[in-house]
């Protein structure tokens, strides 16, 4: 027979209670920075065949793309790019067996973050 009383049961988590795990989160954006380079390869290939096609056309993509939001875009993918391979690098070593104990995985996920943020400050001031 039915449940009857509905109203006293728990609930099942979802999304508006349940947060992520950090390597989830982790995983995650790294699936999302691999597509993000993707679309900015597309971009910069975009920028280099406009060059054959003239130069107004040339101009015409080069102002776009140093516009302040291109260069929101590429200062976007110059992280994507860091955060990528500083993850790669990271699960290169996940690879090996090492590091593989949960406290050790959320350490290194915060050195992911952070080092992403360092270094695409370096390239963008040494740039």
């Amino acid at each position: 027979m039915a449940d009857v009383n509905r109203g006293n049961r728990p609930l099942s988590p979802h999304m508006q209670i349940y947060r992520l795990p950090l390597a989830a989160v982790s995983s995650i954006l790294n699936r999302i920075t691999g597509v993000g380079m993707a679309l900015s390869a597309m971009l910069i290939i975009w920028w280099f065949a406009a060059g054959a096609f003239g130069a107004a056309y040339f101009e015409f993509v080069d102002g776009l793309l140093t516009s302040v939001i291109g260069h929101l875009v590429m200062i976007g993918s110059l992280a994507a790019l860091w955060y990528h391979m500083l993850n790669s690098i990271r699960h290169l070593i996940w690879d090996t067996g090492r590091m593989m104990g949960i406290d050790i995985v959320e350490k290194t996920t915060y050195v992911v973050f952070a080092g992403t943020v360092v270094l695409t400050l370096l390239t963008i001031i040494i740039i």
